[in-house]
Formats: structure tokens, C-alpha cells, sequence
């Protein structure tokens, strides 16, 4: 797929993203199916630490200079070490957002990036800039599926009426 073509769909899915999630009412922010899954309120913390601190960061060390270590990155540490359940929903929304912003600024603000460079790893081989930039894409769809699929579970934990005549998730 062309760097364009997903530089362009990452820009679009900030409208995705923002129009799932704005004006979420508070109940829902919080609600989860299990204990152990993310609510409203983690994936969106989650996705804007994602857009500052690995996709971006990850595809710019790579580009500027693939010998160098990759930024770290643990989101699975990050939901508790961050605190992410204590944060304002609607203020991280509005930061994800502003940071999509920026990435898109930025990405598009390249000159001939050479896509290919690549960071080598030494358990998984060779990582490149544009692995990093599709798999930035594949992350949104990924969030976006979990999202739909949350309030659907939410109205199905919610609802006293069958959800067959709907069709079968």
C-alpha cells in the first residue's frame, strides 16, 4: 500500500476516533465487560501515549538514524504506571486528537523519507520505517474494532431486550 494512501486513512481515522468517542456519557467511560479489559477511558490514554511515544517516534528514530535503540515503549505498563483510569476522558480525547494532528503535520512535512531504513532488532530482525507507518494504521483498526465492540457489549449487558434481530456479532 502506498505511504500516501495510509498517511492519508490515519489522518481520516481522527475523525473515526473523535466521533466514537466524543460526548461519551460518563457511565460508559469507565464500564468494562471484564476486570481485566480495558474501558473507553484506557484505550483513548493509551492510543494518544501510542501516537507520541511509540508510532511516531519510532518511524522518526528510524528514519533519522536506524543504529539507534528505539524509544521504549510498554503499554501494558503504562495503563497503571500512568494512571490512566484517573484521567479526564474528554481532555485525553482532546489530546489524542491534537496529536494525531501533529503527527499528520509531520508525516506529511517529509521529504523523500527512505521508508526502507530499518532498525535492527536483535530478537525480531529488521524493523522499518514503513512497518512502523502500516502498522500504525493496522493499531487504529485494531482500537476502532475494540471500540464498536465494547459498546456493543455495553448495550447487550445493558438491554433487556434480545439483540438477535440485529444479526450475529
Amino acid at each position: 500500500m502506498e505511504t500516501s494512501v495510509i498517511v492519508a486513512n490515519l489522518q481520516a481515522n481522527k475523525t473515526t476516533f473523535d466521533s466514537l468517542l466524543r460526548d461519551t456519557p460518563a457511565y460508559l467511560q469507565r464500564w468494562r465487560p471484564h476486570p481485566e479489559h480495558w474501558c473507553l477511558l484506557e484505550i483513548i490514554c493509551h492510543l494518544y501515549d501510542e501516537e507520541r511515544e511509540d508510532f511516531r517516534a519510532r518511524i522518526r528514530s528510524v528514519l533519522e538514524d536506524p543504529s539507534q535503540p528505539l524509544p521504549p515503549s510498554d503499554p501494558e505498563e503504562w495503563v497503571k504506571s500512568r494512571q490512566y483510569i484517573q484521567r479526564n476522558f474528554a481532555t485525553k480525547l482532546d489530546a489524542f486528537v491534537s496529536e494525531r494532528e501533529a503527527s499528520f503535520i509531520w508525516l506529511k512535512s517529509l521529504t523523500d523519507p527512505t521508508w526502507e531504513n530499518a532498525y535492527q532488532h536483535p530478537k525480531v530482525g529488521p524493523l522499518t520505517a514503513q512497518l512502523f507507518l502500516t502498522n500504525w494504521l493496522a493499531h487504529d483498526y485494531l482500537h476502532i474494532r475494540q471500540i464498536i465492540r465494547l459498546k456493543y457489549q455495553y448495550l447487550l449487558a445493558n438491554s433487556a431486550v434480545r439483540m438477535d434481530y440485529a444479526g450475529k456479532w
